[in-house]
C-alpha cells in the first residue's frame, strides 16, 4: 500500500478534534481502552460519541503552553496508509501549521458551517498554497447545526473559492460533513441527497500520491561519511529528488569536481538505482573531497548555487526578525551563517495585498532577500519542495525562528511601489574594440624601474586598511615608485556614488574598481586598492583580470571587537542601531581570503612594522628593487 501524508487545519472549535476521531472510529483505528473510555464518558444512549477526546488531550497541553508541537497520527484502510499531521487551531500556533504541513500532500482546510470563512482559514489556505501541497479538501463541518441547508454550504463555497483565485492550488475539492454525526465523512449521508460529489475518506484513498516529487533532478544532500574499513569510503544520506545509477557521472558540490557513481548500497546490499525518498550510500570512482553538507548532483543538471536567495519566509518567533544580526541557516543537510539583508514586503495574509515593512513578527509572512556566507544549493521551491526550502536558526539560543520557500536567486528585488533595481551585469559595451595602448606596459615599466601591479587590501571596517596603504604608498614614493591608491570612500563619491551597499551593489563596485585598476596596471603604476570588499569570489574576479603574480591579495586583518573599539567613523554604532544596514560584521558576512599574498595584523603590530613586511614580500617577488 501507498501512504498519504495529510494535514489538517482550521479555527479553534472547528471541528478537527472531532473529524479525525471520527475517521479513526470508523475505520477502527482505535484501541479498545480508547473506546471504552470514549463510551463511559458518553452520558446517555441517544448522546453523540465524544470523539474529540482522542485528540483533545493533546491539544489541552498545547494550550496550556506545555508543548505546542504538531501531533502526528497515524492510521490506515485496505486501500492505503495515511499519516495525519494535527495542528493547532489558534492563530499562535499559525507556525505550527507550517511545520505539519511541509512535508504534505494534501491539506484538509475545516470551515464551522455556521461561522463561514474566518481570517484564519485564509490563512491556512495562504500557507497551503505556499508551500505548495498539491491537493486540497475544503471541509465544510457541522452541516446538523445549520440543517444541512444547501444554500448555505454553496455560499461557503463561493467565498471561500472567491479568495483561493488568488492563490496558487490547482486541486480544490469541497465537501459538506457532520465530524459529529459521521455525515460525508466515512460514508454518504442520506441528509444531503443535493451533494453527489465523494466522502472525505474516498477523496484521502483516491488522491493521486507524489505527484509534487520531483523524479528528474537528482539531489543527494550528503548527511555522513562512512568508512567501515580502508577498502570503503561512501557518502551517507537520503535521495532528496530524482534518481542515479551506477556508472553515471555526476558533480560533487561545492567543489565542482566531476567522477562517477561506483555503487549504491542499503542495508539490503548493493542496489542497482536511488531513488527519491531512499537512504542509500553511495560510493564514487575517485578518491576527492566530500563530507556533510556537500551535494552529489549530476554533471549536466545543476541546482543554482548561490550566496543570496529570494525566499518567503514565515516567521515562527517570539522575537521579531531583526536585519542587523546574524542567524544560521539550515538548508538540507548544509549549515552556514545568513543575514537577513532586505525584508522586500510583507503579506497580508486576509487580502493578500503586499505591504511595507521593516520587520516580520510572529505568524506574519513576508517576501525577504537572505545573504549566506557560505554558498547554498538551490531549486526554486516550486521544482523542488526538498532543496527549495531550509530553516533559519537563532545562534544564541538554537530556536527555529522561520521557515523559508526558496524563490530562486537573490537579485534586489524591488520592494512595495519601487522600481526593481536588478543590475544585469555588462562586461563589455556592444559595438566596441579594445584599443592597444602606444606605449605598451613593458617599456613603462623598464623607464620607472620597477615592476606594475595591483596590491587589493581586504579587511573589515576599521581594521587599518586605508592606513597602511597610506603608509607604503609614502615608502614607495619616496623610493620612486610610481603609485595610485583608489579608496573605497573616495570611489564612492564619484565613480560608485550611484551605488549603495547590497551584495549586488558592493559585486558591482568592486568590478569597477577592478576595471580602473586594471587601467593603471597597464599604465605601469603600483596601483593600491583599499576596500573592504566582503566576498571571496569578487576579489578572484578582479585578481583574473591581471597576469599571474601581479595581483597580490592583503589580508588586513584585526578582531573584529578591536575594530568596533576604533571605529574611526563612528559605523559600527550606527549600524548596531540599525541606521545603516548590509554593514559588513554586523548584518552582513565577511569572507577572508583563503590564500593572500600577505597577512598583516595591526591588532598586534604597529603601522611600520605592518609596511615593512609588505615592502620586504614586494622586493622578495621582484616587484620593486631592493633598498640600497
Amino acid at each position: 500500500m501507498d501512504l498519504l501524508r495529510f494535514t489538517t487545519a482550521g479555527s479553534v472549535d472547528d471541528g478537527k478534534s472531532t473529524l479525525i476521531g471520527r475517521l479513526f472510529y470508523d475505520t477502527q483505528a482505535i484501541f479498545e481502552e480508547k473506546m471504552s473510555e470514549i463510551q463511559r464518558n458518553t452520558q446517555r444512549d441517544d448522546e453523540d460519541l465524544e470523539l474529540a477526546l482522542l485528540t483533545d488531550g493533546l491539544r489541552a497541553e498545547r494550550e496550556q503552553g506545555i508543548t505546542i508541537d504538531v501531533a502526528y497520527r497515524y492510521f490506515a484502510t485496505p486501500k492505503r496508509k495515511f499519516i495525519i499531521a494535527d495542528t493547532p487551531g489558534h492563530e499562535q500556533y499559525t507556525r505550527n501549521m507550517v511545520t505539519g504541513a511541509s512535508t504534505a500532500e494534501l491539506a484538509i482546510v475545516l470551515l464551522d458551517a455556521r461561522k463561514g470563512v474566518l481570517e484564519q482559514s485564509h490563512r491556512h489556505a495562504f500557507i497551503a498554497s505556499l508551500l505548495q501541497i498539491p491537493h486540497m479538501i475544503v471541509a465544510v463541518n457541522k452541516m446538523d447545526l445549520v440543517d444541512y441547508d444547501e444554500d448555505r454550504f454553496r455560499e461557503i463555497v463561493d467565498e471561500f473559492r472567491d479568495f483561493a483565485d488568488k492563490l496558487d492550488v490547482n486541486d480544490i475539492t469541497f465537501i459538506p460533513i457532520s465530524a459529529l454525526k459521521g455525515d460525508n465523512v466515512v460514508t454518504e449521508s442520506e441528509k444531503t441527497p443535493w451533494y453527489q460529489g465523494a466522502t472525505l475518506l474516498h477523496r484521502l484513498e483516491t488522491v493521486k500520491t507524489q505527484t509534487d516529487r520531483n523524479q528528474v533532478d537528482f539531489r543527494f544532500p550528503v548527511q555522513n561519511v562512512i568508512r567501515p574499513h580502508q577498502d570503503f569510503r561512501g557518502f551517507a544520506g537520503q535521495v532528496a529528488s530524482g534518481s542515479v545509477r551506477p556508472g553515471e557521472e555526476v558533480v560533487v558540490l561545492p567543489s565542482n569536481l566531476t567522477t562517477e557513481v561506483e555503487s549504491i548500497v542499503t542495508l539490503d546490499g548493493e542496489q542497482d538505482q536511488a531513488s527519491p525518498g531512499e537512504s542509500v550510500v553511495i560510493s564514487l570512482t575517485d578518491e576527492i573531497d566530500v563530507s556533510r553538507g556537500s551535494m552529489i548532483v549530476r554533471s549536466r543538471n545543476r541546482p543554482e548555487v548561490t550566496r543570496q536567495v529570494d525566499a518567503d519566509l514565515c516567521w515562527m518567533d517570539e522575537e521579531k526578525l531583526r536585519t542587523d544580526r546574524p542567524y544560521i541557516v539550515q538548508h538540507g543537510t548544509r549549515e552556514t551563517q545568513a543575514y537577513v539583508s532586505n525584508l522586500v514586503y510583507r503579506i497580508n495574509v486576509k487580502t493578500l495585498h503586499r505591504e511595507e515593512a521593516d520587520t516580520l513578527t510572529l505568524n506574519e509572512i513576508g517576501r525577504v532577500e537572505l545573504e549566506t556566507a557560505d554558498p547554498l544549493f538551490i531549486d526554486s521551491y516550486r521544482v523542488n519542495r526538498h532543496t527549495g526550502r531550509f530553516i533559519l536558526v537563532d545562534p544564541d539560543t538554537n530556536a527555529t525562528v522561520a521557515g523559508g520557500m526558496i524563490r530562486g536567486v537573490g537579485q534586489d528585488v524591488a520592494a512595495v511601489g519601487e522600481e526593481s533595481t536588478t543590475r544585469k551585469e555588462q562586461q563589455t559595451s556592444p559595438n566596441v574594440v579594445w584599443e592597444g595602448l602606444a606605449i605598451p606596459r613593458e617599456e613603462r615599466e623598464a623607464k620607472n624601474g620597477h615592476k606594475a601591479a595591483v596590491m587589493w587590501f581586504t579587511g573589515l571596517s576599521g581594521a587599518g586598511k586605508s592606513t597602511v596603504a597610506k603608509a607604503l604608498e609614502e615608502r614607495l614614493f619616496d623610493r620612486g615608485i610610481q603609485t595610485m591608491h583608489l579608496d573605497g570612500d573616495n570611489v564612492r563619491h564619484g565613480l560608485s556614488g550611484d551605488l549603495g551597499f547590497s551584495a549586488n551593489d558592493r559585486e558591482e563596485n568592486v568590478r569597477r574598481v577592478g576595471e580602473v585598476s586594471r587601467l593603471f596596471f597597464e599604465q605601469g603604476t603600483f596601483t593600491l586598492c583599499t576596500f573592504v570588499s566582503p566576498y571571496r569570489e569578487d576579489r578572484t574576479r578582479v585578481r583574473e583580470l591581471l597576469p599571474e603574480g601581479r595581483f597580490l591579495e592583503v589580508h588586513v586583518d584585526c578582531a573584529l571587537e578591536v575594530c568596533k573599539e576604533r571605529d574611526p567613523k563612528g559605523l559600527y554604532e550606527k549600524a548596531e542601531k540599525g541606521e545603516i544596514s548590509n554593514f559588513t560584521g554586523v548584518s552582513a558576512p565577511y569572507e577572508e581570503p583563503e590564500d593572500p599574498e600577505i597577512v598583516v595584523r595591526t591588532d598586534e603590530h604597529d603601522v611600520e612594522t605592518c609596511v615593512d613586511q609588505i615592502v620586504d614580500a614586494l622586493e622578495a617577488r621582484g616587484l620593486i628593487p631592493e633598498a640600497e
